[in-house]
């Protein structure tokens, strides 16, 4: 599914990352890329204070993002001035891990240029997330351990106001020029803000680092006046920027949407989305290429699909999915149960890593419910990556709205893509990597990341956690699931697809619920191209361990392929091929 980093703009700030004023000329290409290297990552960290803060570093503690039209345009015109001073570094005079640096570093940069051009900069939100949301993730993503991280914390709820406002504006006039997201994926987007006000601020998620245990450098006297201060600020500042937030959405945004869902209809909208096509699948591929690619997928797994139906006793496809739709035996009946039956299928998982990686993280990981103001209209499941430094767990957050469109038979996919080894086993080893600070915890191409994760789930057949043709069905349904984004984001924003047509062709093809599939839907119509990431990135490193495999032969060792796709984090899909193509050969000299 997807990712939440304590990057508190994730949105505005994906294309928009910042560089320094150009540092003293030092003799040597290698010493002349350390110090660009070095002023990338201090202007990463001062662009995003509240992700620094997340990461250990606490110089920018205290402040937060500008998400300003002239600040996107300041980074952009900064990350220019970078791209000319890498471009003055030649390539063939660095280390062959200096070049894949460079390499990283200069795509994120040209995306940061690219990207700012658009006018979809101003499109700040999507059926998924939002500027109010992360904010009151902070609550779960900063540190808590002493009094400076609390009078950091209280520092930024104070500042939310002008921030919000600020978004407003942004959107506001976005809405003047045709920048809108579409009437048919907005049915419960004021629910996400106006479930943020509570009656009380104690009840408040903003309120939740008070209700912990008092720090040890606080005492009893301090910890009441900044509760008290707590409740002032979110009572006095939160509440009301997120009531005009809803009055906002209400009054100005819903009625001037549009009834296009496609980006291409927008102004500049084609280019954006194929701009958008290649940041999130990092290739050179075409809207057609992707569609077709996606039919073939498509056409493949519904002939597995009919397989497992038969093993099942059932005389088609068709009604072994509308007995996984409808039968209560398939549905939780509680949150609780839900959560149970979650926990105990990733405790199952934790059990068979050993076996297929030589590395594992040493941070850990927990579960917790998504918040109830956005679990209606959100997807089915999410992960939010942790901190080692600044203590934090990485969370696997589940669904627990709508339990009768929540079946038991897709826990085991989704677990594995969400939490380990999927999602929380790659991003907490990244972080641990011995690679540049920046490439540790700014880097995350989607095709790799959303790649590796789907890729995971296939690693439950090797587990033996598919026993039954409901959780295999469950395993198929979900890899058809992300076929078909690569046919219906491409139809929406490419070929004129409606919202009707979209849903038709997800029903047609997956054993996704109603509830799920219109979520999802939504999202690939307030996200253009994002979702094309997971299935192109799967094929690739499917691919590779079946070049490894046939390449090595009885010296192919799962442990060591699957250590050697992760040893370098998140790349590019050409860079991935790369280094897995040097690791195949240096096994295949080894055994020599």
């Amino acid at each position: 599914m997807l990712i939440r980093r304590q990057s508190l703009f994730g949105l505005a700030m994906a294309a928009t990352l910042a560089i320094a004023l150009p540092s003293p000329a030092i003799a040597g290409p290698a010493e002349d890329y350390a110090a660009i290297e070095r002023d990338y990552e201090t202007w990463l960290l001062r662009e995003s204070p509240e992700y620094a803060s997340a990461l250990g570093v606490r110089e920018h503690d205290g402040r937060i993002s500008d998400i300003s039209l002239a600040a996107m345009d300041r980074r952009a015109a900064e990350a220019a001035a970078m791209l000319a001073r890498l471009d003055a570094v030649p390539a063939d005079a660095l280390t062959p891990a200096l070049r894949t640096n460079r390499a990283i570093m200069h795509r994120q940069l040209s995306e940061t240029v690219e990207g700012n051009r658009y006018p979809q900069r101003m499109m700040l939100f999507t059926t998924y997330a939002g500027w109010h949301q992360s904010y009151a993730g902070l609550a779960n993503s900063s540190p808590f351990s002493n009094a400076a991280d609390y009078r950091s914390y209280l520092d930024r709820l104070a500042q939310y106001p002008a921030l919000s406002d600020e978004a407003l504006a942004i959107t506001a006039r976005g809405v003047r020029e045709g920048h809108v997201l579409p009437c048919m994926v907005l049915g419960n987007i004021e629910r996400s803000v106006a479930g943020l006000i509570t009656d009380t601020p104690e009840a408040s998620r903003y309120y939740a680092p008070f209700t912990r245990a008092r720090p040890v450098d606080v005492d009893e006297t301090a910890w009441a006046a900044l509760q008290a201060e707590a409740r002032r600020v979110i009572a006095g500042a939160v509440f009301p920027a997120l009531a005009r937030h809803r009055d906002f959405l209400t009054r100005d945004y819903l009625p001037s949407c549009t009834a296009q869902p496609g980006i291409s209809a927008q102004p500049s909208g084609a280019d954006y989305y194929d701009f958008r096509i290649r940041q999130e699948t990092t290739t050179g591929m075409s809207a057609e290429e992707i569609h077709q690619l996606g039919l073939s997928e498509v056409a493949r797994i519904r002939a597995e699909m009919e397989q497992v139906a038969a093993r099942a006793g059932f005389a088609s496809r068709e009604a072994f999915i509308a007995d996984l739709r409808t039968n209560p035996v398939h549905y939780a009946r509680t949150p609780e149960e839900l959560m149970m039956r979650t926990a105990r299928i990733t405790r199952t998982i934790d059990g068979h890593m050993p076996r297929l990686f030589g590395r594992l993280p040493r941070l850990p990981y927990t579960l917790r419910e998504i918040p109830a103001e956005i679990a209606e209209g959100t997807t089915t499941a999410y992960y939010s990556q942790g901190s080692l430094s600044a203590g934090i767990a990485g969370t696997y957050y589940v669904n627990t709205s709508k339990l009768d469109q929540r079946p038991l038979w897709e826990i085991p996919a989704l677990s594995l893509h969400e939490a380990v080894p999927g999602h929380h086993h790659q991003i907490s080893l990244q972080q641990e990597l011995d690679i540049p600070m920046w490439r540790r915890n700014f880097t995350g191409f989607t095709a790799f990341v959303e790649g590796w994760a789907l890729y995971t789930e296939r690693l439950g057949i090797e587990m033996g956690l598919y026993d039954t043709p409901a959780t295999d069905m469950g395993r198929l349904s979900y890899e058809m699931w992300r076929a078909c984004r690569l046919v219906v984001d491409t139809g929406i924003h490419a070929k004129g697809w409606s919202k009707e047509q979209a849903v038709a062709f997800m029903r047609e093809n997956s054993a996704l619920s109603e509830a799920n599939i219109d979520a999802e839907v939504n999202r690939y119509i307030s996200w253009p191209g994002q979702a094309l990431g997971y299935k192109i990135g799967e094929l690739r490193i499917r691919a590779l361990r079946e070049r490894a495999e046939r390449e090595l032969g009885a010296r192919f060792d799962i442990r060591a392929f699957h250590d050697a796709v992760l040893a370098q984090g998140a790349v590019p899909l050409d860079v991935l091929e790369a280094q897995v193509s040097e690791w195949i050969a240096s096994r295949a000299g080894a055994a020599d």
